[in-house]
């Protein structure tokens, strides 16, 4: 957002990077009439969403400035679906620091990352590969 588009923001959600699962976050948000912000690390991946109309924050969501300009002590959710586990890791943490009462959902890559994401403060933590595995087997009949 320009500094002359800011505004503070109330019950919204934050989306803590954009790709392929920040984005359908993202997408379902805006088709929900949910009021949300995106935080994105890639300067020209921040353009392209205000392109498509998002509010954007560019920046690093493991930094509290960043997370405090997306208004974070207002928000009602954080969504935190970085590529990075590490990063997801320190937003979590950064997240909870900055809001005590924020629903925070995440994403994990493995069994010890979600474990460290929840003792973090995270309150719901998917492994999307996991899910996936066994969305497919559910559907091949093996359990």
């Amino acid at each position: 957002m320009a500094v002359s588009e800011k505004r503070e923001l109330f019950n919204h959600v934050i989306v803590c990077g954009c790709g392929i699962v920040g984005q359908r976050i993202a997408e379902v948000l805006k088709q929900n009439s949910i009021e949300f912000i995106v935080v994105e690390l890639d300067a020209e991946k921040a353009r392209e969403l205000r392109e498509k109309g998002y509010k954007v924050i560019a920046g690093d969501a493991t930094f509290s400035n960043v997370l405090k300009s997306a208004y974070i002590e207002t928000a009602r959710a954080i969504a935190v679906v970085m590529d990075n586990d590490a990063k997801n890791l320190f937003a979590v943490l950064t997240a909870r620091d900055l809001n005590k009462h924020i629903f925070i959902a995440t994403r994990a890559n493995d069994d010890f990352l979600k474990e460290k994401l929840n003792e973090a403060g995270a309150d719901y933590v998917i492994m999307p590969q996991k899910s996936a595995s066994k969305e497919i087997l559910k559907e091949l009949g093996v359990k």
